[in-house]
């Protein structure tokens, strides 16, 4: 088995492009993804932002979301940036009408909490597990967590919001780390789908 994995970008909205190239750039094999048949191919997924009513309907439109619900369910590693976080959490605490998550992590998030896209803003974010200087974060129209179950591990706060939390094979940032060109977000994510990948070939 080569030890490179094979992960997959969600390509129904959002910044494809910037994590199919930050995934490359942190050793992985990166390609997208829209179909089932597809998502069946993949080590791991990343769900990338863009407006999370919009990424819900596309993926029921598309037949993705009960696949997607399944393979997390039995624990493929997964990250969500942004929109991909609330598609990630259990509740969200004000959901728009028809709006549904894939769930996986234990967290009640909140949509646009630190603002609309003109009080988008970068700043300095420190994250455990990532060494080195602070990731930075660029934050448009993000979320932010509300609170956590026990299961799940935050990661990093900003200005004393929750902004990235870890529950086993699932990761999630409220910013959106595919556009700085510091790929070490990425890099850890690729190594959780390696250790995931070598613990099922134990």
């Amino acid at each position: 088995m080569s030890d490179t994995p094979v992960i997959g970008v969600l390509a129904l909205q959002g910044d494809v492009r910037e994590h199919l190239v930050a995934l490359a750039a942190a050793d992985a094999v990166a390609r997208p993804v829209r179909r089932p048949e597809e998502l069946a191919e993949v080590d791991g997924l990343v769900i990338p932002g863009g407006e999370s009513t919009t990424i819900s309907k596309l993926a029921v439109l598309f037949g993705l979301m009960e696949p997607l619900r399944a393979r997390v369910r039995d624990g493929m590693p997964v990250y969500g940036t942004c929109a991909g976080m609330i598609m990630l959490a259990d509740k969200i605490l004000d959901p728009r009408s028809g709006q549904e998550t894939i769930g996986g992590i234990d967290m009640i998030v909140r949509r646009n909490a630190f603002g609309r896209q003109n009080e988008s803003f970068e700043a300095a974010v420190g994250i455990r597990g990532i060494d080195g200087d602070p990731v930075e974060g660029v934050f448009i129209r993000a979320p932010w967590v509300e609170s956590v179950g026990a299961a799940a591990e935050v990661l990093a706060e900003h200005d004393g919001h929750i902004v990235a939390v870890r529950q086993g094979t699932a990761l999630a940032t409220s910013f959106h780390p595919e556009l700085t060109g510091d790929h070490r977000v990425h890099a850890l994510f690729v190594d959780m789908v390696r250790a995931d990948r070598a613990a099922d070939s134990l």
